[in-house]
């Protein structure tokens, strides 16, 4: 990387930035308030490009959410609050103080180590009087919340033994799950049931490093490609979707799961 180029985008972004704010109305008319759902559409975007492995759009959706963190800098700013200059230095303090392995003499086993070093090293900047679980955002999407309030309870020793061990757990509540629909309870103990069964999978693909809202993603895009190959079929045929029984369109369904859809 060329960081005389680096520095000389960064500059020029902040610039843009500057007159933006000066001379467009809309951009002027913003506040953190206003940027917030844009910015976590922007997120997802990124997400998306990720998922996508597009390295185009993955450049360019960063290039979006690089604007909004200046354009909250900007906003701070003018608040006389904090610049741009203060979020990247507070930034650089807790990445080193965070990183004693690298910036210091502490020494770590491996990435555990690094991981369960980074929970107590917030503790400790948190002077012990904010719970752990507390940096886990309440606005998260409940499956990635699950995951990093799991992933939060492990850095400090709240973990299986052995990650084999969570399939007991997988069992207990799919089993109370499936007891409380045979007793046909109130729908919130159904729903509580499910929501622990749930949980207990994001268990499972976090003992087995996998990300469950990618996973769950990479499903929602396989079964959206099916099923439009599905519905493709069905046109060309000049029929419609409601007049197939439940047989034809599993016939075309695993037409579509050998090959036809190019999956």
């Amino acid at each position: 990387m060329n960081r005389d180029k680096a520095v000389e985008s960064f500059n020029k972004l902040l610039d843009v930035m500057d007159r933006l704010r000066e001379e467009c109305p809309w951009d002027r008319e913003q506040t953190n308030e206003s940027l917030r759902s844009l910015t976590i559409e922007e997120t997802y975007e990124l997400s998306e490009a990720i998922l996508n492995k597009d390295s185009f759009n993955i450049s360019k959706e960063l290039g979006d959410l690089l604007l909004h963190i200046v354009f909250y800098a900007k906003i701070g700013e003018e608040k006389g609050e904090f610049d741009i200059s203060v979020v990247m230095e507070r930034l650089c303090d807790k990445l080193i103080f965070r990183h004693p392995h690298v910036f210091s003499s502490t020494e770590v086993d491996g990435t555990g180590d690094v991981v369960k070093n980074w929970e107590q090293l917030k503790g400790k900047e948190k002077n012990g009087n904010r719970s752990l679980l507390a940096g886990v955002p309440a606005s998260l999407p409940s499956l990635v919340k699950a995951y990093r309030i799991q992933d939060k309870a492990r850095a400090v020793g709240f973990d299986w033994e052995k990650r084999e061990q969570v399939w007991d757990k997988v069992k207990e509540e799919l089993a109370e799950f499936e007891q409380e629909l045979k007793e046909r309870g109130a729908q919130s103990a159904v729903e509580q049931e499910f929501g622990d069964l749930l949980f207990s999978l994001v268990n499972v693909a976090r003992l087995y490093d996998i990300d469950p809202d990618s996973a769950l993603e990479m499903t929602n895009k396989k079964f959206v490609s099916r099923f439009n190959y599905l519905e493709k079929r069905v046109k060309e045929s000049g029929r419609l979707l409601k007049e197939l029984t439940l047989e034809q369109m599993d016939s075309l369904w695993n037409e579509a799961k050998g090959g036809g859809n190019g999956e």
